[in-house]
């Protein structure tokens, strides 16, 4: 299937590893042009030597998303650099885990800029382009779109709809991106925005590496021990690859997915959520 994603100018946040890497590595298969982002210049020197050992170019922009003037510089520069962005995709920042009994004000509002802000950030950036093109295109929302002005894919987890006594904070964050997700898909649609979530569950990635660090610790076993029993519980008895989540992410940025809008689409392996 061809998702019609040839040069098509993609902005991956958190895009130097993990997900957002994954995600990154399967834009450019499709032939999309790429920016990526991260806090760390170290971080995205070392994902375009990766990317370019597997014959593809991407641009770089550091940038810190917590802050909203970075993220409108970093888009800025994107598209001095790279031209008019079509899709943004969101993956930067996670929450750090932490016991319930030793939550404080700082934890909340820690993880709040750790995950929710970088994403609403970049997301602020990007839309308001996207809203001068529709209105430069005469798409004023009172008939259906005639064109995709651009698309949204949030990559947020499971985190937002599985409780976990560990992960109260980021997964409040994680909710809080689903729902804005859906309310700002509804609104947009209509000037030919689409807007989505993807909800990865345990994924095999760095910082899933960390998690089951601290998971050993909390329960007093090696890190091995984690996992089995992490991979026991999960109905598919494996945890995900990064690639199984930037396959769905890239789908749903096409056009092909032309009719999915305000989504929260699990790639979790059957877990159930609660919420």
């Amino acid at each position: 299937m061809d998702l019609k994603l040839a040069n098509k100018i993609v902005l991956v946040t958190g895009g130097s590893k993990g997900l957002g890497l994954a995600a990154a590595r399967s834009f450019l298969a499709e032939g999309a042009k790429v920016a990526i982002v991260s806090r760390s210049a170290d971080n995205i020197a070392t994902a375009r030597d990766v990317l370019a050992k597997e014959g593809f170019k991407v641009h770089g922009a550091v940038g810190d998303l917590s802050n909203p003037d970075e993220a409108e510089r970093v888009v800025a520069e994107v598209e001095r650099e790279v031209g008019p962005i079509d899709v943004l995709v969101n993956s930067a920042g996670a929450a750090k885990r932490k016991a319930a009994k030793e939550l404080d004000a700082a934890s909340w509002k820690a993880a709040l800029d750790a995950k929710f802000f970088p994403y609403v950030h970049a997301q602020d950036a990007v839309l308001k382009r996207f809203r001068e093109r529709a209105e430069a295109l005469g798409l004023t929302g009172d008939t259906p779109p005639t064109q995709q002005v651009g698309a949204i894919v949030n990559i947020v987890g499971t985190g937002g709809k599985i409780p976990n006594e560990t992960h109260i904070t980021g997964g409040s964050a994680n909710a809080a991106l689903l729902l804005s997700t859906i309310g700002l898909a509804q609104y947009y649609a209509k000037f030919g925005i689409r807007i989505n979530a993807v909800n990865p569950g345990v994924t095999l990635t760095e910082r899933v590496e960390q998690t089951l660090t601290f998971e050993a610790q909390r329960l007093g076993i090696d890190k091995a021990q984690a996992r089995q029993q992490g991979e026991a519980s999960a109905p598919l008895r494996r945890f995900g690859r990064a690639e199984e989540v930037a396959d769905v992410v890239t789908f749903v940025a096409s056009e092909r997915a032309s009719y999915v809008v305000g989504a929260l689409i699990p790639v979790d392996g059957g877990q159930k959520p609660v919420l």
